[in-house]
């Protein structure tokens, strides 16, 4: 767990924002709530003497996070204040929320992805078989594709609303280890899955998670020893869930997320944008950019996830378009350095990866594509000096628009 320290909470988005796809803004945050984390027992005690009422706590494994109500009447600005003067070590920030980072449905034939990133390695031959941690919404476990593969769902009981739809979930898990063979195969089929259904609806209109969910979810997956991360989701900055995202990472965690499909012009989106987070963009079949983006400095790698093939509840699949895509071929790819690389630390993962990449943009890293498109042709054999150099040629097999 990190040393307590007073944090200063982040502005936010002061209503409401509107993800791509959506014709309607969804909220940015609770309106009735706030978070502190590291939070003391005496903190709370005096906080709870002062009218408020502590709402949810996680186990503390990464980072003890406590949601308050404040009094009736006391706004949350003040409500942060009075937080961050009760307990000097404590952090407190608004209790942000954060949507999954899908586009809408496409209406073009679905496309062969894994050519574009040269994915040519069964895991068998990568050493054991890695464990892979999705954080999304539920998953159709009886879909075609996810029958029979080891998938481990974990529910988060302290939801706010009704249950998630599965369509998200079902995707990306299909992404990862669908079944060879099967309407949505996946990256890895032999993998292991461990997801934690984190998000609930919103008023029936959306799928959304919150920091006290998105930080009890990341504890558990610490608590089973998963080291790579998938986190297709994006939202604002909150100082509290950076420090739980901190600690996990000081515990060996490797996080994977979205880079936002917000435009080019839009602010970050984090988690992608806390340091140490791979930071997942999409491209499409000629390797162009995906139209709804976000680009930064913050951006490190990119794969497909334009006209993806995916699967849907029910059975079968349609094809779609995100960020969201993009990160489960990066997460598999760190999944396969996890178990074959000879020293599989953070950094370690993360240079081959950044070194393994065919230069898009302009030379070297930018804001559209990072280092480049993920080349994964012979990823379980990686060599010793690896360095964030983008290739300036094409892998075998890959065309260039």
């Amino acid at each position: 767990m990190m040393a307590g320290g007073a944090g200063a909470a982040s502005s936010g988005p002061a209503a409401a924002y509107t993800p791509a796809g959506s014709a309607l803004p969804k909220p940015a945050r609770a309106e009735r709530s706030i978070i502190a984390a590291e939070l003391s027992p005496l903190g709370l005690n005096r906080l709870k003497a002062q009218g408020f009422h502590a709402d949810l706590q996680t186990r503390g494994t990464l980072a003890s996070v406590t949601r308050l109500v404040p009094p009736r009447g006391m706004s949350l600005n003040e409500a942060r204040r009075r937080v961050l003067v009760t307990d000097a070590g404590a952090t407190a920030d608004f209790d942000h929320f954060y949507y999954t980072d899908e586009g809408s449905t496409c209406t073009g034939p679905g496309c062969e992805a894994v050519s574009l990133v040269g994915w040519n390695m069964p895991p068998q031959q990568c050493g054991p078989v890695p464990t892979i941690g999705l954080i999304d919404t539920g998953i159709d476990q009886n879909h075609e594709a996810l029958q029979g593969q080891s998938i481990d769902v974990l529910p988060m009981p302290q939801s706010r609303g009704a249950p998630s739809q599965r369509d998200h979930g079902t995707a990306v898990a299909a992404l990862l280890v669908g079944r060879s063979g099967s309407s949505a195969p996946g990256l890895l089929p032999q993998a292991d899955l461990i997801a934690v259904d984190a998000f609930y609806r919103d008023g029936g209109t959306a799928d959304r998670t919150d920091v006290a969910t998105l930080v009890a979810a990341l504890e558990a997956l610490s608590e089973r020893n998963v080291r790579i991360v998938n986190l297709s989701l994006s939202g604002p900055p909150n100082e509290v869930l950076k420090r739980a995202i901190a600690s996990a990472q000081e515990k060996g965690m490797i996080i994977v997320a979205a880079a936002g499909n917000n435009g080019p012009g839009a602010a970050p989106s984090y988690p992608a944008a806390y340091p140490g987070v791979i930071a997942v963009t999409a491209v499409d079949r000629k390797l162009a950019i995906y139209s709804r983006a976000t680009q930064g400095e913050y951006i490190d790698l990119a794969a497909p996830g334009v006209d993806l093939w995916v699967a849907v509840p029910g059975g079968g699949g349609t094809a779609k378009s995100g960020t969201s895509y993009a990160v489960p071929f990066i997460s598999a790819a760190a999944a396969i350095l996890s178990v074959s690389d000879t020293s599989p630390d953070a950094a370690s993962v993360r240079r081959t990866l950044e070194g393994r990449t065919l230069d898009l943009g302009k030379p070297g890293r930018d804001k559209t594509f990072g280092y480049g498109l993920l080349q994964a042709a012979d990823l379980c054999r990686p060599s010793q000096d690896e360095t964030p150099v983008a290739q300036s040629t094409a892998a075998p097999g890959i065309e260039v628009p």
